[in-house]
């Protein structure tokens, strides 16, 4: 969600600097757009789509997960020289990392759930179990790499509520800096 955000901001940014220039917003030039939406589909089967997300045991998906991170991280080597692509880069990778290290999923401590979802639901939750989509939920004094895991909230007052990672801000970033910087790529500055 903080990626759509971060894309659907840097869009419009961008088309407001093109809009300011007299110049049309073009997307960035993206080189192999087609490798983006490959690696997007491991996930997608694995995680996202009913029909299929609890058929698949936890190591496909965990694996599903990896090879989509591997894949997006292909995809970012060749157009590493658009703006914002090496934070994307960087937050892939420190995701890849903590995924990685726990079982294949992003570990979320049982107090960053609990603020995600009531105590009831939260009971039933076993510590080592997947949480959510992508989660697994894991004390922090067994989470590998815990300062990369999932544990900033969004504000209380907003009524979304959502964890995210170090990583997923700084994907956030870098999709946010393509976008917006799109309209000033190959322009010459004075």
């Amino acid at each position: 969600m903080i990626l759509l955000l971060a894309l659907l901001a840097g869009g419009v940014v961008g088309w407001f600097v093109a809009s300011w220039e007299k110049r049309p917003w073009q997307l960035p030039p993206l080189k192999y757009a087609w490798l983006a939406v490959i690696a997007y589909i491991p996930q997608w089967i694995a995680i996202y789509l009913p029909a299929t997300r609890f058929r698949i045991s936890d190591d496909w998906a965990a694996a599903c997960v990896i090879s989509s991170q591997l894949l997006l991280l292909l995809f970012c080597w060749p157009n590493r020289r658009i703006p914002g692509i090496v934070l994307l880069v960087l937050g892939l990778s420190a995701n890849l990392l903590v995924i990685s290290a726990n079982q294949g999923f992003m570990p979320i401590s049982p107090e960053i759930a609990g603020k995600l979802v009531s105590p009831e639901i939260l009971q039933t939750i076993p510590l080592g179990s997947r949480f959510g989509w992508k989660d697994i939920l894991l004390l922090p004094e067994t989470t590998h790499l815990v300062f990369l895991s999932d544990r900033i909230l969004l504000p209380d007052w907003l009524a979304y509520q959502v964890a995210f990672s170090f990583g997923d801000i700084l994907l956030a970033a870098g999709a946010y800096w393509a976008m917006a910087a799109a309209p000033l790529i190959g322009q010459k500055v004075i």
